[in-house]
């Protein structure tokens, strides 16, 4: 048996004998269980099973007493392989079924007294005992795995897979699943006839439209999909090869006003151009004023939903374009322009194509984003009727119907299915390598006058409406009432994060304090495990193969193309009962954030590693290194960009995601955006504002802090000058 085999069998025993086996009423944080360690609610597997009455956990600990018969048999050995296969296999198996079956009030399946009898025990949802017998059952399947040969032997590679599969299966799949399932119920049970009449609903799949009458919800949410992941894509492309490829004097600032749109809580950015462009807004009174244009409600439906998810979502597909930009190999050009091409055939020929993983999976992202997006159209919508929308009404409003909005959510996923299967097949079977282990220090093609030209004329003009948006927002945060009274006022700030001294001390008397610390602490912990699960499935995409990747890298994308309003409440329905139980605490909404905002690290980490040779991968493992030290060593430093999107969208999404956490926040886990839509009800304009410019301000630090903690990716090449 190998030595990391036997650590993770000895952690097996650490968790059945000496932790709780049972989650605490104070969460899985709290130490107060080590002076009651044997009581029912904190004792560990071994004392549940011989002293509370539960045998059926008794078949855990004769599992992992068994490889302690193969303690001795040397590495590789089939038997003892064998065993740590089995037994991994055998221990995941016996805790998923026992967790499941029994519940809070005995057995949770009708047919099981029946044929076992009543119990008197019962059980909640797993604690720290579970959690790591449970990977140790998981590791232990892997090193048998591994010491057979599987994925050539990488204990580390294996380990990585198995544990992203397993908690992908756990936190994406059997959520979504559940509320999936509801499609067909019905209040007499359930019934297939329903579920197919919900999908092929007319209002879904109308084609009206084509004659002058209502349009159908799929075919306005893929218009409007389609429109703004093209110009997100279009834009962020412009902004990266301005940032990457351009001379530009004030680089710094525009990296800055890109990235403003994802730093930006929701509804924020239709407020703000709701008092601009509005019926009432400032740019439309003074065009009545000056030139006699009349006020119109243009801003709401499609052209107002476009525009604003086009200003939320180019950010991410800069994010993902800037590093496969800056990783295009110049010698590429070099030797076009050699063979006496010109700029735009240099660009067309070998620029473009290069960057074909960035665009697809920029535009990826961008229609997923659209598809999912609630805050833009709940302001933004008026007639103009789209899947996310209809969803959230069909669970929350006087319909109450879940079984639609289930069905809905299919429709969803289905269109998210047909744009990933279409990425795909664009993509091919191509090479995209450009950084290879050779020296390349060249200098890039000067790109063609009219892309220059192009550039320009699209992110200038974008840059300046971007800061006519956010000064009309800060604005808004130091006047008495924005539209009415614009008298200047500190009141809105004092109120949200007033300081006062007391008897003890500085006191935190301002209204938004406790949203504003918990937030902090959720995003500083799920931004990270955000990133670092991203990128290693991105790793494991493309490096690796296993039967069954297309399916697990498409599920691995599925709570990003559900609307957060359903993955909200799928959490709801799969954690708030054993043998998982976590709705109420910080952890639900750490894993909500960390599995709900993965993607787009995923898609920032293949766009990377697709320009990466492998062979710098094959030349670390020649060198006798493992699976851990070829990805820090070599690969983590040439994907620096990647990580910088991981993490910051990580970080901005935990802090400014409302969708997801409208149902699993309490007022004991009060978030920002929970916090600024009460404002906003309350017709508490200023105030909202006003949080939110601190929110904007707290995370472009943050951002600046990202940069300087990764760092650039130094590939050895220059940038030509202007």
């Amino acid at each position: 048996m190998s030595r990391t085999a036997r650590y993770w069998l000895a952690a097996g025993w650490i968790a059945i004998l000496l932790l709780p086996w049972y989650a605490l009423e104070d969460g899985l944080f709290a130490f107060g269980w080590l002076a009651q360690a044997w009581s029912e609610d904190a004792a560990p597997l071994a004392v549940q099973a011989s002293r509370h009455g539960r045998a059926w956990l008794w078949p855990i600990l004769a599992i992992l007493a068994v490889p302690l018969l193969v303690w001795r048999r040397p590495k590789g050995d089939m038997l003892g392989t064998g065993v740590l296969i089995g037994v991994g296999a055998a221990g995941i198996a016996w805790m998923l079924l026992q967790g499941f079956a029994i519940g809070l009030r005995g057995w949770s399946w009708p047919w099981l007294p029946a044929l076992a009898g009543d119990l008197e025990s019962r059980q909640i949802g797993m604690g720290w005992g579970a959690l790591l017998a449970g990977a140790s059952f998981l590791f232990l399947f892997t090193e048998g795995l591994a010491a057979r040969g599987a994925l050539r032997g990488d204990t580390f590679i294996l380990g990585v897979v198995a544990l992203v599969v397993a908690t992908t299966a756990l936190f994406v799949f059997y959520p979504v699943a559940l509320v999936l399932v509801g499609g067909g119920k019905t209040d007499d049970g359930y019934s297939m006839i329903a579920f197919g009449e919900r999908l092929v609903s007319s209002d879904i799949w109308s084609l009206g439209c084509v004659a002058g009458a209502r349009c159908g919800t799929f075919w306005k949410t893929l218009l409007l999909a389609l429109v703004v992941a093209t110009t997100t894509t279009v834009l962020g492309t412009a902004f990266a090869l301005l940032a990457a490829r351009m001379s530009f004097r004030f680089q710094r600032l525009l990296r800055l006003f890109a990235l403003l749109p994802i730093i930006t809580p929701p509804f924020v950015v239709g407020l703000a151009v709701i008092l601009l462009v509005g019926r009432t807004g400032a740019v439309t009174t003074f065009l009545d004023w000056a030139f006699g244009i009349p006020p119109t409600r243009w801003i709401y439906g499609f052209s107002g939903m476009a525009f604003a998810q086009t200003l939320s979502f180019t950010p991410i597909a800069f994010l993902i374009m800037v590093g496969v930009v800056q990783g295009i190999s110049p010698s590429m050009e070099e030797a076009a322009q050699t063979l006496r091409a010109s700029p735009a055939r240099v660009f067309s020929t070998v620029t473009l194509p290069l960057m074909r993983p960035g665009l697809a999976n920029a535009f990826l992202i961008g229609m997923l984003e659209s598809f999912a997006d609630f805050g833009n159209p709940i302001v933004l919508a008026g007639n103009y009727d789209v899947l996310s929308i209809q969803i959230y009404f069909a669970l929350v409003g006087s319909q109450n119907d879940p079984g639609r909005a289930a069905a809905l959510a299919i429709v969803l996923l289905a269109m998210a299915l047909a744009v990933f299967v279409a990425q795909a097949a664009w993509l091919g079977n191509r090479s995209y390598t450009t950084v290879a282990g050779k020296g390349d220090s060249g200098l890039h093609a000067s790109l063609p006058r009219a892309v220059r030209a192009g550039i320009y004329w699209t992110t200038l003009p974008w840059v300046a409406l971007t800061a006519v948006i956010y000064g009309t927002v800060i604005f808004g945060g130091f006047v008495a009432n924005v539209g009415r009274d614009h008298s200047f006022t500190l009141g809105h700030f004092v109120e949200m994060f007033g300081v006062s001294s007391g008897p003890g001390g500085l006191v935190w008397s301002g209204g938004a304090w406790k949203s504003f610390f918990t937030t902090m602490e959720t995003a500083l912990i799920a931004a990270p495990l955000t990133a670092v699960f991203g990128l290693l499935i991105a790793y494991v995409l493309v490096r690796q193969r296993f039967a069954g990747k297309g399916a697990f890298e498409f599920v691995t994308m599925l709570s990003f193309a559900i609307p957060g309003t359903v993955i909200g409440l799928s959490y709801v329905m799969a954690f708030n009962t054993p043998p998982v139980e976590i709705t109420g605490t910080t952890i639900i909404l750490i894993v909500c954030f960390v599995f709900r905002d993965m993607p787009v690290g995923i898609r920032a980490g293949v766009a990377a590693l697709s320009q990466i040779d492998p062979s710098l991968d094959e030349s670390s493992l020649t060198l006798r290194h493992g699976g851990f030290a070829t990805l820090r060593r070599v690969i983590i430093p040439l994907i620096r960009p990647a990580i910088v999107a991981a993490l910051v969208f990580g970080l901005v999404r935990a802090m400014t995601s409302l969708s997801a956490v409208v149902f699993i926040a309490t007022t004991r886990h009060n978030l920002a955006t929970n916090y600024i839509v009460g404002r906003l009800e309350f017709a508490d304009y200023g105030g909202a504002i006003a949080y939110s410019a601190v929110l904007i301000a707290v995370m472009a630090l943050m951002i600046v802090g990202i940069q300087l903690l990764v760092g650039e990716r130094r590939l050895g090449r220059r940038v030509a000058a202007a």
